[in-house]
């Protein structure tokens, strides 16, 4: 029993404890340079893609371990599309409009293949790394395109005036903080333990097995504890990027589709045992082809959030994108076998990949270094879940073993 905690705790909180290991470290090698207020909002800006295109990949991951080898290819066409339009400065909510509809109708061409005529999805989206790419430099035909209007790039968090404004600056004393960024940071955390705690209290209710009151006490506050540092940081500098909103948007929406609806449900199923979820009378296809047009959807997203903060698009816009978000998703503890994944543990990951990223940036380690860094921490991750996954099965053996063993002994 006592094995069987410790197991459920390092799958629960490994990466966590990993990522507060990271951050330490990362804060004593540089000095102290990696918390400084104005690079935590840099990680957040430089990492917003990372934290779109990982909760897409989550859905293509859960159900079996499939993966979008293409979207960094889209984020690059539909950025390209939306840049050329903005350029001939025609009105921005067509650009997104047609990002939006350029990613939603590739995550369908590529949900028709995988999940109707069963292409194999690495073969699939293999296919759209290349042509997408190849399409993008086409339609850009090799040129960098700039973009200058400044609506479009104050609402989607592209340079240094895309802040939330304070408005409560002339509310009370006078301070350095950022007002309206620490209120908001404290309903945030009040909000999240009350729903804890009534979630809890629902779930007993219910009959649902749930963590002990100790456990949850612990977790509640280091959860609220974080809030409250992360508030003080961004309160320090500007206050709250406006790509934070759309990331906390982007993550709440799909945090909620996962959890709490039938798409949801269906997506862990599949992953769990496909062919039992298409027997119990389950459209398997439906939720394959519903998976990668959401991919898509988030791609097209993702570009419309990459050309803000760059304020331009180029062809070569987007390569590696579809690394780190397979990255997150596996660092953050979706199983490569699929059936397994939160959008808790997409936040985790993505985290972790930017703090690493920002922190050999910000430590001078040679570009070649970094992508050695990164893989090993991705292998670590891969291999942690297929140590988890044998340590399971050996319980269930063991417990079925043991239960077998009382029976002949009744008998």
């Amino acid at each position: 029993m006592e094995g069987n905690k410790v197991l459920n705790f390092l799958r629960k909180y490994m990466m966590l404890i990993a990522m507060v290991v990271v951050v330490i470290a990362f804060s004593i090698i540089t000095g102290g340079k990696t918390l400084f207020p104005q690079n935590i909002n840099n990680l957040i800006s430089q990492n917003a893609y990372v934290f779109v295109l990982g909760t897409g990949m989550l859905l293509c991951i859960l159900t079996g371990g499939n993966i979008d080898l293409s979207v960094g290819s889209v984020v690059c066409l539909a950025g390209g599309i939306g840049a050329i339009i903005l350029e001939k400065n025609l009105p921005w909510p067509l650009a997104v409009v047609l990002m939006l509809v350029m990613g939603l109708i590739i995550g369908m061409w590529h949900g028709f293949w995988i999940a109707y005529v069963k292409v194999p999805p690495f073969i699939a989206t293999l296919v759209g790394w290349l042509a997408f790419r190849g399409l993008a430099n086409i339609i850009m035909g090799g040129y960098t395109y700039s973009i200058t209007d400044e609506s479009f790039l104050k609402i989607f968090g592209g340079g240094d005036a895309c802040y939330v404004p304070d408005f409560l600056a002339n509310i009370g004393p006078a301070s350095d903080l950022n007002k309206t960024c620490i209120v908001a940071g404290a309903i945030i955390a009040i909000g999240y333990a009350v729903y804890t705690f009534i979630n809890r209290s629902r779930l007993i209710k219910k009959g649902y097995k749930v963590d002990s009151i100790i456990s949850v006490v612990i977790k509640t506050i280091l959860i609220v504890a974080v809030i409250g540092w992360l508030t003080y940081k961004l309160a320090s500098y500007k206050g709250i990027p406006t790509v934070l909103i759309w990331i906390a948007l982007v993550l709440g929406i799909f945090a909620y589709i996962t959890t709490k609806t039938t798409l949801g449900r269906n997506l862990y199923a599949v992953g769990g045992n496909e062919k039992a979820t298409r027997l119990s009378g389950i459209n398997t296809k439906m939720v394959m082809f519903s998976a990668y047009t959401l991919m898509g959807l988030l791609a097209g997203f993702a570009g419309i959030l990459n050309i803000a903060r760059l304020k331009g698009s180029s062809p070569n816009y987007g390569m590696g994108y579809e690394m780190d978000a397979i990255a997150a998703c596996f660092i953050g503890g979706a199983s490569a076998y699929g059936g397994t994944g939160s959008i808790g543990g997409v936040i985790i990951g993505a985290a972790l990949m930017g703090i690493i990223n920002q922190g050999m940036v910000v430590a001078n380690t040679p570009p070649n270094y970094q992508t050695v860094v990164k893989g090993i921490v991705l292998v670590l991750a891969v291999l942690f879940d297929v140590i988890m996954q044998m340590r399971r099965k050996g319980s269930k053996k063991t417990a079925a073993a043991e239960t077998t063993e009382k029976g002949g002994a009744k008998a």
